[in-house]
């Protein structure tokens, strides 16, 4: 992790606690983290919760981010939501592309303009990018990646920067227990930066890393140099152990 570089621990609820539980959780996730120093922290609800959170972390420093976001502002699309519905809930970003999400059917040139559409609304954007293990297997993690990152950014301007972390996600780790060694984050976290470079200021990019972080490997995860915090799925249900990543990152 770089020094120049303030980390993010960003917690994927996925499709976990309604608005009542979210509000619960939030109150006392506040109060552990309530000076979370030198660290970003946000909490990624499902829609039907981002208000609650928003409320319940008002005034506190972490923020609240969308798990998706649609690439048009409003239109017949069912199930979907805007950046000014977020934006509308008190939440200030949202995650973009997914694995999850690409598995249900999200194209590379909706995540493009999704990226577009949410900087432009000024929500902070957390990318999203990874292989599966077929594709390490085949040698093949550093021409997926870059093919992801460039389609990903075909929109995306120099100045963007500000709203723009890319996170790293290897499918094969994700809700697996297993989890990429250090020196593989660092690897794959640094072609990101590397070919992110092409667009905007990789020195001044956040790269994160998430499949299966942990209280017990977020340190050494995020003691790597590419490696500027995580983006972190089943830890970050319970209070406890993601105040613990959180203060890993410290």
């Amino acid at each position: 992790m770089s020094a120049a570089r303030r980390p993010l621990v960003a917690g994927n609820w996925k499709m976990h606690k309604t608005g009542p539980e979210a509000r619960e959780f939030c109150v006392s996730l506040a109060a552990l983290v309530s000076d979370a120093g030198p660290v970003d922290v946000a909490v990624c609800p499902p829609y039907t919760a981002l208000e609650a959170s928003a409320s319940a972390l008002a005034g506190s420093p972490i923020a609240v981010y969308a798990q998706n976001v649609h690439e048009n502002e409003k239109g017949a699309h069912t199930g979907d939501i805007s950046s000014a519905m977020i934006l509308a809930t008190g939440a200030d970003g949202a995650l973009i592309g997914h694995s999850e999400r690409r598995a249900e059917g999200d194209t590379d040139a909706q995540i493009a303009l999704r990226v577009r559409n949410a900087i432009d609304a000024g929500l902070m954007v957390v990318l999203c990018c990874g292989e599966s293990l077929s594709t390490r297997q085949a040698g093949e993690t550093e021409a997926w990646l870059t093919r992801q990152i460039r389609s990903a950014l075909e929109h995306v301007q120099a100045g963007d920067i500000a709203h723009l972390v890319i996170a790293y996600e290897p499918i094969w780790a994700i809700g697996t227990g297993e989890t990429a060694s250090p020196e593989q984050a660092q690897e794959a976290c640094a072609i990101v930066r590397r070919v992110a470079s092409e667009t905007i200021d990789g020195e001044a990019l956040r790269v994160l890393y998430g499949g299966s972080v942990s209280a017990a490997n977020a340190a050494e995860l995020m003691s790597q140099p590419d490696v500027d915090g995580a983006l972190v799925g089943g830890a970050s249900l319970e209070p406890g152990p993601f105040a613990a990543i959180v203060a890993a990152a410290r």
